[in-house]
C-alpha cells in the first residue's frame, strides 16, 4: 500500500458503494485502466492523495469480503 501521487490516478473514474451514507461519509475507489492498480480515496476531502494498492489485492480483499472471509 501507498499513496498515490495525482499523476497515476488521474482521469480514472471513482466510484462511491451503492451503501454508502448520504451524506458522503464513505470511501471512493478507482481502478486505473489496465487494472494494475486501484486507487481509494476519503470521498469528504478529495484534494488529498489516495491510498494506493495493485489490482490483484484489492480483488483479493473484495474477494474475501464476500465470502465473509473478513
Amino acid at each position: 500500500m501507498t499513496t498515490a501521487p495525482t499523476a497515476q490516478l488521474a482521469g480514472v473514474n471513482w466510484t462511491t458503494s451503492t451503501y454508502s451514507a448520504p451524506n458522503n461519509e464513505c470511501v471512493e475507489v478507482a481502478r486505473v485502466p489496465d487494472g494494475s492498480l486501484v486507487g481509494v480515496r476519503d470521498s469528504k476531502d478529495r484534494t488529498r492523495a489516495a491510498l494506493t494498492v495493485s489490482g490483484p489485492s484489492w480483488t483479493a480483499v473484495v474477494d474475501a469480503l464476500r465470502t465473509g472471509a473478513l
